[in-house]
């Protein structure tokens, strides 16, 4: 710049720089962009990383999305099961038939002259230790 030019005196020596105030303006023009660039990259960095990792960010909306599928699924099915009861309880206050065999089965009434036989539970088979055979 214009202040950069080396003054020399009699003697052939460089006079020092112009005043203070001049040299940190010069410093300050010379600094300014480099560093306004990497305060600009530096926010655009943070910037990025709040959008995929942030509270509202890509990753928890992923998240989200995920959680929101498996409940829809879960809703789905409940509502199946509802629908399949209302018709069980439907029969059950209509059809005569449906009754006995709820009868039947659950309360193990049976009509006269009948005789129920209830098997016992088939036994769990337990896996032997290797050495236990013998």
């Amino acid at each position: 710049m214009l202040d950069e030019k080396v003054q020399t005196g009699k003697s052939g020596a460089k006079a020092a720089p112009g005043p203070m105030p001049k040299r940190a303006l010069d410093w300050t023009l010379r600094v300014w962009r480099p560093a306004g660039t990497i305060v600009a990259i530096g926010l655009a960095l943070l910037l990025t990383w709040h959008v995929i990792n942030g509270k509202n960010g890509l990753s928890v909306w992923q998240q989200k999305r995920l959680e929101d599928q498996q409940l829809r699924k879960e809703i789905d099915e409940l509502q199946q099961e509802n629908g399949r009861l209302r018709q069980h309880v439907e029969r059950l206050k209509s059809d005569p038939d449906a009754i006995e065999h709820e009868a039947r089965e659950k309360l193990h009434y049976a009509k006269p002259g009948e005789v129920i036989y209830t098997l016992p539970a088939q036994p769990t088979l337990q896996a032997q230790p290797a050495g236990a055979g013998k």
